[in-house]
């Protein structure tokens, strides 16, 4: 199946880097100037819409690269046809596999996704030539299986509120991320739900009515304020922990 990019950037590859939204977050952060280069060098950006695949299921597409804005969901198909959404990738977030070997899962747009996507061959060539990238990459796996872990505790022990709470407080941070550590960390966190409230239930186990219930209740509590469509604002970021954690 070919990829269908919807628009690509051709731009000097270091310009880019210059000025990109995730570059202190990104496994590129770790490189010097001329490491940076080569890297550049091998990087295009591309633009995906909202529904499109990026990374396909027992596919040997070697899609690798760094999420520049947008989120995607990574979806497991079942035997039966059923799917099942296992995980969110969102900006600064490494996709597809560093190594060769085919995915285990479909990558798919939720929103107009940016990548900055790398040849595979030769990013390979420089996770063996520049150890500090190697190392990021091991360190982004290793966060990725505390990651799935805390997930199965949320989908095996959480209840409803928890679990919303949970994935609403996660999605707060990652905002409060790329606001920048020179933000106030006490100030209120503005976000937007990135997935309708079906893939949000289905994400987290739960059903659709129970999504709305929950978010209502927490509306209604003042744990959240609802600014407009899927604009959501947490005035106090700490509280949302509380929720999480079932205190």
């Amino acid at each position: 199946m070919a990829l269908d990019y919807s628009q690509e950037r051709i731009e000097h590859p270091l310009r880019v880097c210059a000025s990109c939204a995730v570059r202190n977050r990104a496994v590129c952060t770790t490189l010097e100037t001329g490491e940076l280069a080569e890297l550049a060098s091998i990087t295009r950006h591309v633009v995906f819409n909202p529904g499109q695949i990026i990374v396909a299921e027992a596919e040997n597409k070697e899609i690798v690269g760094t999420i520049i804005r947008g989120v995607v969901k990574l979806t497991k198909a079942l035997a039966d046809g059923r799917e099942q959404i296992v995980g969110l990738l969102f900006p600064s977030d490494f996709i597809g596999r560093a190594r060769e070997g085919q995915s285990q899962v479909f990558g798919e747009a939720v929103t107009e996704v940016e990548v900055c996507m790398f040849n595979a061959s030769r990013f390979r060539h420089l996770i063996d030539k520049y150890p500090s990238l190697k190392g990021a990459l091991y360190d982004r796996a290793l966060n990725e299986v505390d990651a799935a872990r805390e997930w199965m505790v949320l989908l095996g022990r959480k209840n409803a509120e928890e679990k919303i709470a949970t994935f609403l407080l996660m999605l707060a941070k990652r905002s409060q991320a790329q606001r920048g550590a020179g933000d106030d960390d006490e100030a209120p966190i503005a976000f937007s739900l990135p997935m309708s409230r079906a893939d949000i239930a289905d994400y987290l186990g739960l059903t659709i009515e129970t999504v709305s219930r929950q978010i209502t209740k927490f509306k209604t509590s003042g744990a959240i304020r609802m600014l407009s469509g899927r604009d959501i604002l947490v005035p106090d970021l700490e509280r949302l922990e509380y929720l999480a954690s079932g205190e």
